[in-house]
C-alpha cells in the first residue's frame, strides 16, 4: 500500500464541510471590505522566493521544496502566498488600475519542516493583500479584516499584538545596537543565529530556540530606534485602532519570519489553548520594487486554515453542518427505480436535496442507509405503490407516517422551497 507523504493530510468527505464553511466565511468577510480573489500558480521560479522572501530566512535556506524542471529551470512549490501575488501584480500591470488593489487568496503552501500542530508540510492559507495605499489606516483596515473573520469563525480569547520594525534607515541603527549587544553572547547562540549575526541580525529576534530567547533578554528594542516618519506611522496606526475600539498590545519581539516586512507587523494570538499565533502579517512596502516593479506600498496577512481549525476544535466551537438530505426514495423493482430516479431528478432541479438507492439494497437496508444519511423523509416505492398511486411519507425523526398521492410528492417538496 502507498501511504500519504509525511506532513500532509487528507481532508475526508465528512470533514470537508468545515473547510467549506470557513472558506465561505472568509470570502464573505473579504467582500465586506471590498477585496476580490486572486489566484496564482502553485509553483513559481525559485528566484522569486529567494529575492522576495529573503535568502536569510529559514523558509528559503531550509524549508523550500525546489526542483529542476525538464527545461532545466529551478522551480519551487510556493512556501507562502505574497511573493506570487506580487509577481502577478507586476507582470499583469495591475498598478495601472484604481488603487488600492484589495485582494485575497486561498492557497496551499509547502515547507519542508518538522510537522507540528496546525502546521504541516503542505498546509493551506487564507491571505489578504492591499496594494497602493501607504496610510496607517490601511494597516488598521487589514488588521480589522483579520479580526472580523476570526471572530465570525467563533474564535475567542484573541489578543492582537503589534510592532513596527521601521524602514531601512531605522534598521541600520537598530542592527548596529543589536550586534553590539549580542557580540558578547554570540558564542552561546545557535548556529543559525551565528549565521544571521552579520547578514541579518534582526532575524535573531525571531529565533525559536529557548536558549537564544533567554540571551535576548534586555536586548535593544526596535521601537526605540524608529525614524520620525516611521514613528509617526506607528502612532497613527495605534490611534486608528483605538478609535475603532480595537484592543492591542505593543510587542517589540514581533519581527515576523520573512525579510520583506517593513514598518507595521502584527499577530493575532490565541490566549486560550496551546495553538499560539493564528494569524500574522504586516507592511512590505519594498517588495514590489525588489521584484522589478515600481515602488508600491503594500500590507497584508496570512492565516493558516489547519491552525484555525485546531483552535476552533480546542475551544470546542461547533461549525454549522450541511443540511441533511430532504427526502430519500426507497424503490424496489425496475419500474419503481425508474420512477424514483425521475422524481429525484425533478427535485434536484428545483433545489431540493434528494437521494435514491444505487446499490440494489432491500427495503430494510435502504431505510437504515437513509437514517445514516440523516434523511428527513423516506418514501418507500414498490409495485403496490405504483399500482395504487399512493405512497407513505415517513418522517424519520418522529416516525410519523403520512399517506400521499404519488403525483403530489414532487410538488409538495418544491412548494417548501418556494415558501422559503
Amino acid at each position: 500500500m502507498i501511504n500519504i507523504p509525511k506532513g500532509t493530510k487528507d481532508v475526508l468527505p465528512e470533514e470537508s464541510y468545515r473547510w467549506q464553511y470557513l472558506e465561505g466565511l472568509a470570502r464573505e468577510t473579504a467582500a465586506l471590505f471590498g477585496a476580490r480573489e486572486i489566484r496564482t500558480p502553485t509553483f513559481e521560479a525559485t528566484e522569486l522566493f529567494a529575492r522576495g522572501v529573503g535568502d536569510t530566512t529559514d523558509v528559503v535556506t531550509k524549508e523550500m521544496y525546489t526542483f529542476t524542471d525538464k527545461g532545466g529551470r529551478s522551480m519551487t512549490l510556493k512556501p507562502e502566498g505574497t511573493a506570487g501575488v506580487c509577481r502577478s501584480f507586476i507582470e499583469n500591470g495591475l498598478s495601472s488600475r484604481p488603487m488600492p488593489m484589495k485582494s485575497y487568496y486561498f492557497t496551499p503552501v509547502f515547507r519542508y519542516e518538522r510537522p507540528q500542530a496546525g502546521r504541516l508540510r503542505e498546509h493551506h492559507q487564507f491571505g489578504v493583500e492591499y496594494y497602493g495605499a501607504s496610510s496607517p489606516v490601511t494597516d488598521a483596515e487589514v488588521i480589522l479584516l483579520a479580526k472580523t473573520f476570526l471572530e465570525k469563525a467563533g474564535v475567542t480569547s484573541l489578543a492582537l499584538k503589534i510592532n513596527s520594525i521601521g524602514c531601512k534607515t531605522c534598521r541600520a541603527k537598530f542592527n548596529a545596537a543589536l550586534k553590539e549587544f549580542l557580540a558578547a553572547r554570540l558564542d552561546q547562540m545557535c548556529a543559525t543565529c551565528k549565521e544571521r549575526f552579520d547578514r541579518n541580525p534582526l532575524r535573531i529576534i525571531d529565533c525559536k530556540e529557548q536558549g537564544c530567547k533567554e540571551l535576548l533578554v534586555g536586548a535593544p528594542q526596535i521601537t526605540d530606534y524608529l525614524c520620525e516618519d516611521c514613528e509617526a506611522h506607528f502612532n497613527e496606526l495605534k490611534n486608528t485602532l483605538t478609535a475603532a475600539g480595537v484592543e492591542y498590545a505593543v510587542d517589540p519581539t514581533i519581527v515576523r519570519g520573512l525579510d520583506y516586512y517593513t514598518r507595521t507587523v502584527f499577530e493575532f494570538v490565541c490566549t486560550k489553548g496551546a495553538m499560539g499565533t493564528v494569524c500574522g502579517g504586516g507592511r512590505y512596502d519594498g517588495l514590489v520594487e525588489s521584484l522589478g516593479g515600481k515602488p508600491t506600498p503594500c500590507v497584508g496577512f496570512g492565516l493558516g486554515l489547519e491552525r484555525l481549525l485546531g483552535v476552533l476544535e480546542a475551544q470546542e466551537v461547533t461549525l454549522p453542518t450541511p443540511a441533511p438530505v430532504k427526502v430519500y426514495f426507497a424503490p424496489m423493482g425496475s419500474e419503481a427505480k425508474a420512477e424514483a430516479f425521475r422524481m429525484v431528478t425533478m427535485l434536484r432541479k428545483a433545489g431540493v436535496s434528494a437521494e435514491t438507492d444505487l446499490m440494489d439494497r432491500s427495503f430494510k437496508a435502504q431505510f437504515k442507509y437513509a437514517d445514516k444519511l440523516g434523511a428527513e423523509y423516506v418514501i418507500a416505492l414498490g409495485e403496490s405503490e405504483l399500482n395504487s398511486g399512493e405512497v407513505t411519507l415517513k418522517h424519520m425523526a418522529t416516525g410519523e407516517s403520512t399517506p400521499m398521492p404519488l403525483f403530489e410528492v414532487v410538488n409538495r417538496f418544491i412548494g417548501e422551497v418556494n415558501e422559503k
